[in-house]
């Protein structure tokens, strides 16, 4: 059956329609909500022996950094029908396990606590093709961007953007159970270090090597009461920055090496369906 609504969303008006794939489906993908995130960092970094130094694994970084995720989803026919958007940010703040070593020397010779700051943001468009009443697969743009504020010597920050293709696989598990799968393919762009200077230590910018990004995830979607619902889920995602240019230094020459950087995110939440 069809119904119509309207929604005003930062001051622009979008008429909608119910589709006729089930209503729980169309309530999991109308819905503004929160979440708590926890995500888990594995990331290592590699030398490949420029001017001689080391070669191998230098440092890594692993561990649960807590944080907090807030979406707005919405469903309707504005250009092909069944258009769909999504708009996404969280925050992340805590600690990662560090093991590395003091310049020139031996990985593993120092483990500390690193200070870590993640900032996400994304936006998602498709388009959702039903499939027997109860379920749909909307194919996917995705945009973004990453930020991470990493704690090891005096600070380092990594941002990038990126840019895939995606899909969204819904199946209806009952009146108000609504099981999801994700994945998403693309490349990253615009990736870029900021070392900061300290003591024996001079700080530099500049581009970092760009890579292909996947991710892939599940999650669940339950109607609690009327209008409200309960989303959980986990999300995969790995990218790498290739090594930056040298920099000259007061004592020779810097340089950021080769990395590979992999999340898995874990997340439960409430939103409202309108």
């Amino acid at each position: 059956m069809l119904r119509s609504a309207v929604l005003l969303v930062s001051g622009c008006v979008f008429t909608m329609s119910a589709q006729a794939a089930g209503s729980a489906i169309v309530g999991a993908n109308r819905q503004i909500g929160f979440e708590s995130i926890s995500t888990r960092v594995d990331y290592t970094e590699t030398g490949n022996g420029r001017l001689g130094t080391a070669t191998g694994v230098l440092d890594t970084e692993s561990g649960p950094v807590p944080g907090i995720s807030f979406h707005l989803s919405v469903m309707g026919d504005w250009l092909a029908g069944n258009d769909y958007l999504r708009v996404e940010y969280d925050h992340s703040n805590g600690f990662t396990h560090y093991v590395g070593a003091y310049q020139g020397g031996t990985y593993g010779s120092v483990v500390q606590n690193s200070s870590a700051v993640f900032n996400n943001v994304a936006f998602r468009y498709g388009k959702g093709f039903e499939q027997g009443g109860n379920a749909m697969l909307t194919p996917f743009l995705e945009f973004g961007m990453h930020q991470w504020d990493r704690g090891v010597n005096y600070g380092e920050t990594y941002t990038h953007t990126y840019q895939g293709l995606g899909f969204l696989q819904q199946y209806e598990l009952s009146e108000r159970a609504v099981l999801e799968i994700n994945a998403m393919y693309g490349y990253t762009g615009n990736s870029y270090i900021v070392v900061n200077s300290g003591p024996l230590l001079t700080g530099f910018s500049g581009s970092l090597g760009d890579s292909e990004i996947y991710r892939a995830g599940l999650g669940l979607d339950y109607q609690l009461g009327q209008k409200l619902h309960l989303t959980l889920g986990v999300d995969y995602m790995a990218f790498s920055y290739g090594i930056s240019a040298t920099y000259p230094s007061g004592t020779g020459s810097v340089w950021e090496p080769d990395s590979t950087t992999a999340y898995t995110i874990t997340r439960v939440g409430l939103g409202s369906e309108f």
